[in-house]
């Protein structure tokens, strides 16, 4: 008989068997729970303090640019110290503003500036804590394990987005939005508790250097230059062309999605019906993005770099309806289509990662994905709506639905895209970390790095695209 890999094992059986993934996965759950109140309480609470959309601009912009600022720092800083660390601090602090601005709302006499300064904290405590995700996924769970863990994290965060705005909704008309701001400073405080219980050796190599455990955060690593950090985590970002060409890719789905969230509420309510399409539309997707994590966990493509970015450029579907007045069932469907393909792009895409990629500059290189995927976000808002006061709504849809499908499509024509295959699964997570006892030993511990165009070993070696 022809010989048969074995099946990986699924998300259920990993979180049943790691003990400290399951503790990491419960808090990541809770926090984004939080996350996904938020949005719709902070844009109510703003709204019934000033009634300007202004203002909430101005919350929005300080939370969004802080964390742009702060993202290749808290790259760097994910790279030279513990992981784990980080984020716990980093959720105390969160839990510190949200519940500080639903005190103040509670209060009666929330002042503008507090509450931007709050989200301003908040969003560099964000820039922090993001590029720490992958890092501690590696170091916790083995390589054959990680896209079962990769693909639990991107159902619930997809659950979160059906729940999420729901219990904001609940949250806001029973108890105002305050309540919707302390329930997310607890599930932070409550993500801070069960990472401090998370024992987890943190295992780092560097490009071309193996490092033993424990060794990570020592020796000249800690005399290194910020900027020689910064230039290094480039490097590896610029010298495999599968990667920065779905970075390309990532950014052009944001910049797109920008265009829709700003025009497509109005053109539902004007021509395809009313509010309800538009609140469809979103329910939809959300069930979409559902429903594609949970293909993301059955499917094992032999080229899931080509396939995750051919997933990406069905967004513009919804946009091409949009921009031609299609029947708003039909507009409805393609945008649950279009956010299936983020769906199943977001655990293919990190586990790949944390395969191909050092676990000495993982931080480093998540914090430029997550960098220029959501630069191109404020991009969006602003020219979407500029271009449709000056030639209607449909020339920036058209545009955007061409940049999207082009660019993330177009990515097919790289060599690395095509040729990349997931490397060899090794053990590195803490299964890993029992046995590495010696030099040798720890040997095996690391990812090997991923050629610039195929994706193969060549030498040994850690949101939303961040769409």
């Amino acid at each position: 008989m022809p010989h048969t890999e074995p099946r990986p094992p699924g998300p259920s059986r990993l979180l049943r068997h790691n003990h400290p993934f399951r503790l990491f996965f419960i808090g990541r759950s809770l926090s984004l729970i939080g996350d996904a109140v938020i949005p719709a309480a902070l844009a109510l609470a703003v709204l019934r303090v000033t009634g300007s959309a202004s203002a909430l601009a101005l919350v929005l912009g300080c939370a969004m640019g802080t964390r742009l600022l702060l993202l290749p720092l808290g790259g760097v800083l994910g790279d030279r110290f513990d992981a784990r660390k980080i984020a716990l601090t980093t959720d105390l602090v969160r839990c510190a503003t949200q519940l500080f601005v639903g005190v103040q709302l509670l209060s009666g006499s929330p002042e503008l500036w507090h509450m931007a300064a709050a989200e301003a904290v908040s969003g560099a405590a964000t820039a922090f804590a993001l590029p720490t995700l992958p890092t501690l996924v590696t170091a916790m769970v083995d390589g054959k394990d990680r896209h079962a863990a990769n693909t639990a994290l991107g159902v619930v965060k997809s659950g979160t987005r059906v729940g999420g705005p729901a219990l904001a909704g609940a949250l806001v008309l029973v108890a105002g939005p305050g309540s919707a701001f302390l329930l997310q400073g607890l599930c932070f405080a409550a993500s801070a508790c069960l990472l401090s219980a998370v024992r987890v050796r943190m295992r780092r190599t560097a490009p071309g250097q193996e490092t033993a455990p424990g060794q990570g955060d020592q020796g000249g690593q800690d005399r290194r230059s910020l900027r020689k950090d910064l230039v290094e985590g480039w490097h590896e970002v610029r010298s495999r062309d599968w990667y920065w060409t779905s970075l390309v890719a990532h950014a052009a789905w944001n910049g797109a999605a920008a265009v829709l969230t700003t025009l497509g509420p109005v053109l539902a309510v004007r021509e395809l019906g009313g509010e309800g399409v538009w609140v469809a539309m979103l329910q939809t997707g959300a069930v979409g993005l559902l429903l594609g994590s949970l293909l993301a966990g059955r499917a094992h493509p032999r080229r899931p770099i080509l396939m995750a970015n051919l997933g990406l450029a069905t967004y513009a579907l919804p946009l091409i309806l949009l921009a031609a007045g299609a029947p708003a069932p039909a507009t409805i469907a393609a945008y649950g289509v279009a956010q299936a393909g983020l769906g199943f792009l977001s655990p293919v895409w990190e586990t790949s990662v944390q395969a191909a990629i050092p676990s000495g500059v993982l931080a480093r290189v998540t914090s430029y994905d997550w960098l220029l995927s959501m630069a191109a976000m404020p991009l969006g808002y602003v020219l979407g709506p500029l271009a449709a006061d000056a030639w209607g709504p449909s020339v920036p849809l058209y545009a955007a639905a061409l940049t999207v499908g082009v660019v993330c499509a177009g990515t097919a024509a790289v060599p690395g895209v095509r040729d990349f295959r997931q490397p060899p699964a090794t053990p590195t997570g803490s299964a890993a970390s029992d046995k590495a006892d010696s030099p040798s030993d720890a040997k095996a511990d690391s990812p090997a790095e991923a050629d610039a165009h195929t994706g193969t070993d060549t030498a040994p070696l850690e949101s939303a695209p961040r769409p």
